[in-house]
């Protein structure tokens, strides 16, 4: 077998293939056994007429087809194995030459793994924010904790305050009409989390149990459904049950009743310690993603409309599979929130650019740094693995895959990567007091809240 390689414009690939005779007619031959059944030449039982036979009846060509299905396949890898291209859509098959006696010759056209020109990925200066842990900082802590226990007992003589949790049935109308899911039963709404329309639970206060009360709010520009965004709703609201939060006191029982300390100290201890750890890993993450985004902005690389649309569909099926942890389908969701298929796809764009991009430019620091997972270092991670799952070392490797194996590695590279980048770049810290630091994990939380929105 034969390979040429022609490199064409927009990462485009041609290979020009030869399959010598001797192996062709082994495809044509192997298609014959195939098939040989399914003919009825007259002299001979059904299924066993010599092939040259069945040529005569039914012409040279009748095998050709299952022949080149055998051995496109094959001789397409092996090609892509021998020029070392890295093919990242499906190949394009055209047929040069075909006839008996002779090689058969086809081409291959596919897109290629775009080549990275990296920019300035050491020396380069980054911020590394430093979020100190104070008192104020585990009183915080605390706080949600106490609310996080708080019951919620019945009140049918109190009109609603804030921090209430009711339950009521509305209807939403525009231009004194129903609007497709506008009308829920028995919610559950907590009075001032600003988790419903801006304006709503602000008019409930007041209001007691049994009450009914037209309100009148304007949906957000950002509105999930695009038809309704912007416009002024009126809602028909019915008061089921007003519950009042009671928070516990701070106090020792407290820290028995929600954690396995005696003590309300030993739990602020705890609290303290847990915060620590969670913030290193905080800040670790942005120095990370801080760095990775100065690095990609220096490197130039031309990426293929099919890479970024695979790392769509990647990102989609992740999706759907967060939804379904919900209890709802992505056809739901999209109904829900009056969407196609091609929009859901153009909101994950960017994302997807991004993260081909990333993954490019890394790929091409760690081939030109020789970045490799050492034996001993697969080993280490493997025994950390057999700690979590209280398994043996031994028990452990039986049951990784080869595939798995890989994925270890490429954990281990792309750890040691990252770890390379920060080395040798110039971290500048900067402390800043735990208020910045609740309102930076509160924006986290609401980042990755508004993934499933």
């Amino acid at each position: 077998m034969k390979a040429n390689l022609e490199k064409l414009e927009n990462n485009l690939a041609t290979l020009k293939i030869e399959v010598d005779r001797e192996q062709f007619e082994e495809a044509i031959e192997k298609s014959y056994r195939k098939n040989v059944k399914k003919f009825n030449i007259p002299g001979f039982r059904k299924g066993k007429a010599p092939r040259k036979i069945i040529e005569v009846h039914y012409g040279e060509e009748v095998f050709y087809e299952d022949a080149i299905n055998y051995i496109l396949p094959e001789a397409y890898a092996k090609a892509v194995e021998e020029t070392g291209i890295e093919p990242v859509s499906q190949p394009n098959f055209d047929i040069v030459k075909l006839e008996k006696g002779e090689p058969f010759v086809f081409v291959a056209e596919v897109t290629v793994k775009p080549e990275v020109e990296l920019g300035q990925y050491t020396g380069l200066e980054v911020a590394q924010t430093v979020y100190e842990v104070t008192e104020e900082s585990v009183e915080h802590e605390l706080e949600k904790m106490r609310q996080n226990n708080a019951r919620l007992i019945v009140v049918d003589d109190k009109p609603i305050k804030e921090g209430d949790v009711v339950t009521l049935d509305f209807e939403g109308l525009i231009a004194g009409k129903p609007f497709k899911g506008g009308k829920t039963n028995d919610y559950i709404l907590e009075v001032g989390s600003n988790t419903f329309i801006p304006g709503f639970e602000e008019q409930l206060i007041g209001l007691e149990r049994g009450a009914e009360k037209k309100i009148q709010v304007t949906l957000p520009e950002d509105y999930a459904v695009k038809d309704l965004a912007g416009k002024q709703v009126e809602f028909k609201v019915k008061i089921k049950e007003i519950k009042e939060k009671k928070v516990p006191v701070l106090d020792d029982d407290f820290a028995k009743d929600v954690s396995e300390f005696e003590t309300l100290q030993e739990l602020k201890e705890d609290v303290k310690n847990r915060l620590i750890k969670r913030r290193e890993e905080l800040q670790r993450a942005q120095l990370e993603n801080d760095l990775i985004e100065k690095v990609v902005e220096k490197a130039k690389v031309d990426i293929p409309d099919v890479m970024v649309e695979n790392r769509i569909n990647s990102m989609i099926n992740d999706f759907s599979m967060r939804l379904r942890y919900r209890g709802l389908s992505l056809d739901r969701y999209l109904e829900m929130n009056n969407l196609d298929m091609d929009t859901l796809k153009n909101k994950f764009r960017d994302d997807a650019y991004d993260s081909v991009k990333t993954s490019l430019v890394l790929e091409a620091i760690i081939k030109k740094e020789d970045i490799q997972a050492e034996d001993e270092e697969v080993e280490e991670e493997i025994k950390k693995m057999a700690e979590n799952y209280n398994q043996s070392v031994e028990g452990i490797k039986k049951m990784l895959k080869e595939d798995q194996i890989e994925q270890i590695k490429e954990k281990i590279i792309y750890q040691k990567t990252i770890d390379f980048l920060i080395k040798n770049s110039k971290i500048v810290t900067k402390k800043v007091g735990s208020g910045e630091q609740e309102k930076e994990e509160e924006k986290k939380e609401a980042e990755n809240s508004e993934k499933l929105e």
